[in-house]
Order: structure tokens, then sequence, then C-alpha cells
């Protein structure tokens, strides 16, 4: 493991491993305002530093802005109810209400519903309707979740993967969002004082169905939909979910703390810290993002102290505070602050897990999430909401991908600690639903749960005792299929909100963005390219990260990501070779034709179904920043995590040993979603797109030229009281 030294306060050393529905949620939000201290909290983006200064703006602007609401509050509320008397003048409903599902597998539904495990999924099936729900290309969730609200494709919506490329750079960079640090300092010797704050941009583009509602007088409150991060302005609240960084500014790094001999291997998302005891205790430090104030960039650390009490226990000492450890129990959130040495502090939270007490330490630390009770950014709309949540429910996960699989992965956590996890962050996203459901009278709720699609990555394994991840991952003492365990927890779910509707007669869709496989395989795509003589390395480029290892004036093609193949064309990346026109084309068919045949010597099975030529499946004004080509595996393949981070390595198949073994990355038509309703839905083969221009119809909204989706034909069952036939207990 590559190793720095850091000496923290205690002078010791320490090896590191690197009326309306808004005016009752502003209201609240204004009482806890006032009764609450003020301090400046902070936020690091990915590469783009830090802006203390910008978050007390921004702090102060929520306290300004919500004491005028208060104030205002009956003028705008005098013009909403005006306004309020033609918004559903021509609705077909008063409330609808989506419940979103990540990953939920049609297969795997229809199976456990026909073995009678999901007594709910039955009823709203029978009540309305059961149908796969048609995904995107690719089949990746920020993509399919960005036309679920644009109605788009993505050539509209400009998001084409996780992950994309910097054209002059190569390297590889957050689709979804760019995070740049304030342009002015004032500068005082070693210190430096921000002049702004950092400037966050939404990449995704085109206009989501909710912004859409409230322009017509219709209020929406969405809760962690995937890739509206920094939430944008409309008439609701909103609550941000993937790509929502953690407080040093990565997608989750956690921090693993261990009096044991340090491995022989770097970790993969996270950091291993090796510590001494000094008796029963054991001093080290937390390590949080640069210094805002320092011209150096010096990094903050928080120290913090364990001390052993038994084979089962121990104390937290941090910020002045004591905590009890009990081992295999997940801490409640901790706030954790970090003082830069001129009165400011920057916080944020984070849960502790001692996994092993003696002979031993063995300490989890999640990432540190943003404090959601004094956010410094804009992860809500208004900044109000997620202090609203926060009071109510007190402190919650607040990063993007929050449910953390690389401790899974690199076994610092166990099974069960993970499944915990998920549990723990999908309750308290229920509490927000259910709140939604309750406050909303009139309007759109919307809420997605995590849980079921980091449970199926990760533990897709127990379907099949063969699966190479068995290998590294056995199951041990856990007893039971997590896969199905989670369906049924969602069923729970399920019942719960049906409920709710039926109580209100509000209309409810349950959809997932996507189904589910087996990732048995990883496919390193670079080095295909290589063998096949599109892509050059340098003399000592293998088994570089970031494409670094590639010569670029001998490079035709190259991948990056989780589904996709870009030209190094002249004119748009910065050492482009390839012609743009005649012969850009004729070499995205010629690697499309050769990798389409290729087969996986593992298994002696075909790895490709097919592979779209981007520029001949999307249309719009965003379509030439998509991968030129995009590869749809067969089921069992997926791009290797090599290929996702520009790695070129010595083979192209590798066993994925890793515990994410199940996948989604691969050709769409193999992995649909699921789409539910509490009414009939007589259209054929819904697809994901399709939604946003329903939810506007069924509420008497035009539907934009721009959206590509068509509205589904919703069954009014009072003034239709055909029903559709029965099959096997599910109406079609």
């Amino acid at each position: 493991m590559h190793e720095i030294i850091i000496t923290n306060a205690f002078k010791k050393t320490y090896r590191v491993n690197q009326p309306d529905n808004k005016l009752k949620f502003l209201f609240l939000a204004v009482c806890i305002l006032l009764v609450l201290p003020l301090q400046a909290y902070g936020y690091i983006g990915p590469g783009a530093g830090f802006a203390v200064v910008g978050s007390f703006l921004v702090m102060f602007t929520v306290l300004i802005s919500a004491v005028l609401a208060v104030f205002t509050w009956p003028v705008r509320y005098l013009i909403r109810s005006i306004r309020g008397r033609h918004a559903f003048a021509h609705s077909r409903v008063s409330k609808l209400v989506i419940l979103g599902l990540d990953g939920l597998d049609p297969n795997l539904a229809e199976k456990f519903m026909a073995q009678g495990r999901l007594p709910n999924f039955s009823r709203l099936a029978k009540l309305g309707c059961f149908k796969r729900l048609a995904t995107t290309v690719p089949s990746i969730s920020p993509v399919a979740w960005s036309s679920f609200q644009t109605g788009t494709n993505p050539g509209k919506h400009n998001i084409f993967d996780f992950l994309t490329r910097d054209r002059q750079s190569y390297l590889p960079k957050l689709s979804s969002v760019d995070i740049r640090p304030p342009r002015r300092y004032l500068s005082l010797g070693k210190y430096r004082w921000p002049l702004g704050r950092a400037d966050i941009r939404l990449l995704r583009k085109s206009m989501p169905f909710w912004k859409v509602l409230g322009r017509h007088g219709i209020f929406s409150d969405i809760i962690r939909v995937p890739i509206t991060f920094p939430p944008e302005k409309f008439h609701g609240v909103q609550l941000s979910a993937m790509c929502v960084p953690d407080l040093r500014g990565t997608q989750g790094m956690f921090s693993f703390y261990t009096t044991a001999a340090p491995g022989v291997s770097e970790p993969t998302g996270g950091e291993f810290f090796r510590v001494h005891k000094n008796g029963k205790t054991i001093k080290a430090l937390l390590v949080g993002p640069e210094n805002p104030f320092r011209r150096d960039k010096q990094i903050l650390q928080c120290p913090f102290e364990v001390t052993i009490k038994d084979e089962k226990s121990a104390e937290l000492r941090l910020n002045g505070s004591k905590y009890l450890l009990s081992k295999g129990i997940y801490s409640d959130w901790i706030k954790i602050v970090f003082k830069t040495g001129i009165g400011v502090k920057v916080c944020g939270i984070g849960k502790f897990l001692l996994l092993t007490a003696q002979p031993e330490l063995k300490l989890y630390v999640s990432p540190i999430n943003i404090d959601p009770g004094k956010p410094a950014m804009p992860i809500s709309y208004p900044a109000i909401y997620s202090m609203y949540l926060a009071k109510r429910q007190k402190s919650f996960a607040t990063l993007g991908l929050a449910e953390d699989s690389w401790a899974l992965n690199e076994k610092v956590i166990s099974d069960e600690d993970f499944i915990r996890q998920c549990i723990d962050f999908d309750i308290e996203r229920e509490k927000m639903f259910f709140d939604s459901l309750q406050k909303v009278k009139q309007g759109l709720c919307v809420c997605v749960f995590d849980g079921t699609d980091r449970i199926q990555h990760t533990f897709w394994r127990d379907f099949d005792a063969e699966h190479p991840a068995n290998r590294e991952h056995p199951r041990g003492q856990r007893a039971g299929n997590a896969v199905e365990e989670l369906y049924q927890r969602a069923d729970v779910l399920v019942g719960k909100t049906l409920d709710k509707c039926e109580q209100e007669e509000a209309l409810l869709l349950v959809i997932s963005d996507h189904g589910f496989n087996k990732f048995c395989y990883g496919v390193d795509l670079n080095r295909w390219l290589e063998e096949n003589g599109y892509l050059k390395l340098k003399e000592d480029g293998r088994g570089k990260k970031n494409l670094a290892g590639v010569d670029w004036s001998g490079t035709r093609a190259y991948a990056i990501g989780l589904a996709g193949i870009y030209l190094n064309l002249q004119g748009r990346e910065a050492q482009g070779i390839v012609e743009p026109t005649a012969e850009a084309t004729k070499l995205r068919r010629e690697i499309a034709a050769k990798l389409a045949e290729l087969v996986n010597p593992l298994d002696n099975q075909p790895a490709v179904k097919q592979v779209y030529i981007a520029p001949e499946i999307y249309k719009g004004p965003y379509k030439n920043e998509a991968p030129d080509l995009l590869v749809g595996y067969h089921k069992g393949c997926r791009a290797s995590w090599q290929t996702a981070i520009g790695e070129v390595t010595d083979k192209i198949f590798y066993d994925n040993t890793k515990a994410w073994s199940g996948d989604h990355c691969i050709d769409p038509s193999l992995v649909p979603g699921v789409l539910f309703c509490n009414r009939p839905i007589s259209t054929d083969n819904p697809r994901m797109i399709d939604i946003a221009p329903t939810v506007l119809e069924m509420f008497g909204v035009d539907v934009p030229d721009y959206m590509d989706g068509k509205p589904l034909t919703v069954v009014d069952t009072k003034a239709d009281q055909t029903q559709p036939e029965i099959v096997n207990g599910i109406k079609n």
C-alpha cells in the first residue's frame, strides 16, 4: 500500500493510506433556522477546491430568504390560490405518486409473484397492470433516469454514462455535474480568502417534467431522483441524489483504521489507516477536504480517540463528545468538525462501525457526507428543504451513492454490514417519502429508492454457487438469499404506498429504470482495441489508469466508462487523428462489426449482443457528445473495472471476483425495467421515456414538442369499466 506521513494535533505520527405545500415546508424550516446557531459549512467538488465563504453566503441567503418568505407569504398564497384554481382544470387526477425502485427486475418480480411471495405487487397488478418497461441505450441509471425526467433521448439530455472524458486531457470525469472553485482569492501570507462561491453546474440538459408542471401551477415533491444535482428552481421541493459528492469531493471515500499489519494491495474506493495502540487507547485522524483558506491547500484533519472497553465495545471521543461503539452495530450519524485555523469550521456527518476491538482494532468510517441540517451547497431546493427533513427525522445520508459497495468489495465490511447499511438508508428514505405523501394533498410525489439496485449488484452471486465472486466472497454465516429478501421488503413498501394512494384516490406508478442480470466476466475493451490495431500504448503504458499510458499519435479509438468507445477525432479530441466524416463513419461500422463477433473464451459464449452506432440512434443537439459506439453485452459480461477507469491490461477477459456480481450495463433488450400501476394501461411496449409525457397528460398539461416519449394510455376506471384480460393473475 502507498503510505504518506500525517502528523496530527497530538504530535503523533501515523502512516496513512490515501396554506400551500411549499409554504408548509418553508414555515417549519424558518422556525428551525431562527433557533439554530449558524456555522460556515463547506463543500468540496471533484477537483473543485473548497468554498467556505460561498457556503456562508448560502446560509446567510437562505436565512434572509426564509424570513422574507414569512412576511410575504399572504401575498404569495393569494396569487397561488388564484392560479391554483386553474391548475387542475383539465387534470384527470388531483394527485399522482411515482415510487421508483431502482433496478427492480421484471423476471424476478414475476417469479416471486407467482410463488405468492409478493402479495402487494400482485394486488397492484390485479388492480391495474404490470408490464415490462423498456430502458434506454445504454441501460445505465444516470441515462435512464435522465430520460425519465425529461422524456427525451440522450441526444437531447446529454447524459450517456456515469463518466465521460475531458477532450483536452482525455482524463475521465463525471458526466452529470461540473464543479469549479471560486475564480478570485484575497491572499494574506499563507492564507487566502475566496471572493465568491464555487460554480456548480448540472450538465443534464432539457427540462424535467416537474418543472413543466410547476409552470402550470402544479406542485411537486421530488426525493432522491438520480441526476438532479445541483437541484433546479421550480414550483416544488427537491432533494438531490446520484452524483452528490461527499465532503472530500469524491463519490464516496470510506476510511478503515486498524492496528493490524497493512495489506499488500492498494484499496479501491477507500483509504486504509495503520494506527497504533497505547494501552487501550488509539489516537488517529479523520481526513477531510483541502483547507480553503490555505494557499498550500493543506488537508484538513479531525483528531479522534478510541478507547477499548472490552471485546465488544469501545468509546469514541470526537469533537469534545463521547459515543459508545458496539461491535457490529453502526453508530448514528455523528457530526464531524474540521477546523480551518481561522475560526471557521467545516462540518459533515459520518457513521462509525466497530468491526473488532481485540486483539486488533478494526474500525470502519463511512464517507463523510454533507450535513443536511446545515447545507453549504445545493443538495436541495429550496435549501431549507433538507434542513426541514433533518429536523424532522435527524441526519440522513446525502451522498449520491450512499451505500458503500466498495467497502464490501474490499472486504472491509461484511455482507451483513452492507445489507444493514442499505436497509437503514432505505428507512431514512421511507420517512421522507411518507412525509411527502402526507403533506402534498394535490400534485406530484416522486421518490426513488436505491437499495433495490445496490443489493442486486452485490448479491446476485446468491443465485449462482459457481459465480466467480463466490470464490472471494463466500456466504459465510449469512443465511437466505439477499435479493429475495430485498423483494419482500419492497413488497411491504409497495403495500403501504398503495394503501395511502387508495385512501386519497391517487394514481400510483411503481417503476424501475432497468432490470438485472449476472456479471461474471469483465471485458477489457481497450485491450481488444489494442489487439485489433485501433489503440497504441506507450512503451511503459500498460497498467496506467486514466488513459495515461495511451500513445495518442497512433490511437484511433479508445474506451472509458461502462458502455462507450470514442474515436480519436480530429478537431474534437486534443490529439485526434481520425478524419471526422468519411473515415470516422467507416471506422465506426468496422469496429462495430468486428466487436459483435467477440467470443468469451472463459465460457465459449458470445460476449456482445449488439453494438450501437451513436450518430444513428441518437437525435438532438448533444448527440455528438456521446461515445461513438455503445456496446450491448450478452448476459454475464460487462465492461471490465479497468476499462471504466481507462486502464489497459494484458488480456481481454477476466473473471469478476468482486462482490459486485450482478449488473445491468448490458444490452438494453435483456434488462427492461418494471411498470406497475393501480389503473390499467392499455399501451403495448411502454418505455421509460414515456413516463414524463404520461404524467403531463394526466395533469392536463400539453406535452412539449421537445419530448420524444409518448403518453401511455391510462384507463380511467370510473369512466370506462372495461377491464383487460387477466392472465395468470396479472392484467395485460
